[in-house]
């Protein structure tokens, strides 16, 4: 069984609709605000931590066996750039996890596009280096809102047009976040990874980093990537493969990390966990989309979106 959506997915992209956009900031007082009415402060009061531990990974777990020569993960307490991304849907409420990627205006975060793909998806906030012990350590940073009322969010078009099999090859999305409750952009509190297009599909050393469902702190392992190219005609593409143990259902959109630098808690972002039948048949492996040019294309637009070109 894939890692796929627990709700119904959507046949529209939350594309971000032509023109300006209201930008967050923050006031004379310091309180952060965002379009539609989504800050930081309404975020908090609604993703209490109560309700942050009893969300749902928007992918399930699977069942499976270890892999060969699989890096043995192990849980931990976090890096600021990593964390869960909570989003409500249906009438659930779910998360997967994301990254914080370094753009100009220092408030963009990557995850797989099968993690926020929907209409209804709503409620959208990005909680770093969560752990159910300590579920706001560098606060909340909320998706902000066009002026459709959708979350500000990227997804290559033939995603939702396609679908996750066909379009398997860009399972990726970018958010815009606005500043937490004192007005800071999350760039500047957490970091932020740098994002790399065009690079190998094989890597010496990846650090792996997700949230398990089935566990209050996050995972991490590293391990080396390989090439894995699709026979199934239903889902074409190459993909970058990892083996490393325990990456369930909440892992989806968790970054593939080269050049990883333990005393900066950040590395050079090559992939997400999604993709191949959305991350992964088996816990004990992963795969994300390449990171070619319609993830570097698919940035730029973000970018200038959050810019509000």
């Amino acid at each position: 069984m894939r890692r796929t959506l627990t709700v119904a997915v959507a046949t529209a992209a939350l594309m971000l609709l032509g023109g300006p956009l209201p930008v967050a900031g923050a006031d004379g007082s310091g309180t952060a605000r965002a379009a539609d009415g989504w800050s930081a402060r309404e975020a908090e009061a609604f993703w209490t931590p109560e309700r942050m531990a009893s969300a749902e990974p928007v992918t399930p777990g699977v069942p499976g066996t270890r892999a060969a020569k699989a890096g043995i993960g192990e849980n931990f307490d976090g890096i600021p750039v990593v964390g869960r991304m909570f989003v409500m849907q249906g009438g659930g409420a779910y998360f997967c996890t994301a990254s914080v990627v370094a753009s100009p205006g220092h408030d963009l975060v990557l995850s797989a596009a099968h993690c926020l793909l929907g209409p209804d998806s709503r409620q959208v906030a990005f909680v770093p280096r969560y752990t159910r012990a300590k579920p706001r350590p560098y606060g909340m940073f909320p998706v902000l809102r066009g002026t459709n009322g959708r979350p500000k969010v990227w997804i290559d078009p033939r995603y939702p047009r396609e679908g996750p099999d066909r379009a398997a090859t860009v399972d990726a999305a970018f958010a815009q976040v606005g500043p937490d409750a004192e007005g800071w952009r999350v760039q500047d509190v957490v970091g932020a990874n740098r994002l790399v297009t065009g690079a190998t599909y094989t890597h010496a050393r990846v650090e792996l980093i997700g949230y398990p469902a089935t566990s209050a702190r996050p995972r991490r392992c590293h391990n080396r990537t390989t090439k894995f190219t699709s026979t199934d005609p239903g889902i074409p593409g190459s993909f970058l493969r990892i083996d490393c143990t325990g990456y369930p259902g909440g892992t989806s959109g968790g970054p593939f990390l080269a050049h990883y630098d333990p005393q900066t808690g950040t590395g050079e972002v090559v992939g997400v966990i999604g993709g191949w039948k959305t991350g992964g048949t088996m816990p004990d492996t992963s795969y994300s989309s390449y990171f070619g040019k319609e993830i570097r294309k698919l940035y730029e637009t973000a970018v200038a979106g959050a810019r509000g070109a």
